[in-house]
């Protein structure tokens, strides 16, 4: 008579018993979740958050404001939308940096990462991107030991890492530097420095210079100085020159002018121009790339074949 009970209750009650079955293992699961986030989630959370940092002199070093503070039991405090302003010893207003996103380390110092924008205190403005750059205020200075991406006028340049003193108006791109022009044209150059002080934009490397645009192959052996208000860059030092055609003209300190558009090379110094047909020594050259019309003048001598 027992069993027979017992048989009939777990019939009519068979649904229930496997509800309980199938959903018990899914409730341990939900549980080891919720434990999990638990871990990562934020200490203290703070909106239209504002500090100021202080030197041991109590000289104050910077201010930080972001419309998003988190901290955490494990990891480095996040900033979004933030903006950091330094301050110098007089306490003159310095750098100004923005970015979406920011961190404090244990030692204290101020990651940034992503798009970060600077203004420097004369007025300065550069637009970067990488993956993370540093804020020494005792020092002066920020830098990134990063791949960097910088956004310049009518280019985007790559570079190894970045330097720059806080009360200047110079930047230093570190390591092999890589200039994509809008025109097409490739610069590849190492350790450039970008000169913003009383409106000026150039751009300068002392180191060997490869110029790279549709037709044409430039060497530089001294580096190169570009004047970005201007579009006009000077390539220093023995110039080597290779067109599409295979023709090869060889000088020194190479202007290229690539104002309105244009690809016009000058020199005033030696001139030597050589192809399969010709071959032509001159004291002055007048190249323009576009229209593919050379000029060679003052003392020209000439051998054709």
């Amino acid at each position: 008579m027992f069993i027979i009970i017992l048989v009939a209750m777990i019939w009519v009650f068979q649904n229930d018993v496997l509800k309980l079955s199938i959903f018990h293992p899914k409730i341990e699961q939900l549980d080891d979740s919720s434990k999990n986030s638990n871990e990562v989630a934020y200490l203290e959370k703070i909106d239209n958050f504002i500090i100021k940092e202080y030197s041991k002199d109590q000289v104050l070093l910077h201010t930080i404001k972001a419309d998003i503070y988190y901290s955490y039991e494990v990891g480095p405090s996040k900033f979004f939308q933030v903006e950091v302003q330094t301050f110098d010893e007089l306490q003159n207003q310095g750098l100004t940096m923005v970015s979406n996103l920011a961190e404090i380390d244990k030692l204290g110092e101020i990651l940034f990462s992503g798009e970060v924008n600077i203004k420097t205190k004369n007025g300065a403005k550069h637009e970067l991107d990488t993956e993370s750059l540093i804020v020494l205020s005792d020092a002066g200075k920020i830098k990134s030991n990063k791949d960097i991406s910088y956004l310049g006028e009518n280019s985007t340049i790559n570079a190894q890492g970045m330097d720059m003193d806080i009360d200047s108006d110079t930047m230093f791109l570190n390591g092999i530097v890589k200039i994509n022009q809008d025109s097409g044209a490739i610069i590849e150059t190492k350790n450039l420095s970008i000169v913003h002080t009383d409106g000026k934009k150039q751009y300068q490397s002392n180191e060997e210079t490869l110029y790279h645009s549709e037709d044409n192959i430039v060497t530089s052996q001294q580096g190169v100085e570009i004047d970005m208000n201007q579009n006009i860059m000077n390539l220093l030092g023995k110039v080597d020159i290779l067109t599409n055609s295979g023709s090869t003209l060889k000088s020194s300190n190479l202007l290229i002018d690539q104002s309105n558009g244009g690809e016009i090379f000058k020199s005033n110094s030696y001139s030597h121009f050589k192809s399969s047909t010709v071959d032509i020594e001159a004291k002055k050259m007048h190249y323009d790339a576009v229209a593919k019309k050379l000029e060679l003048m003052n003392k020209v001598i000439a051998v054709y074949e």
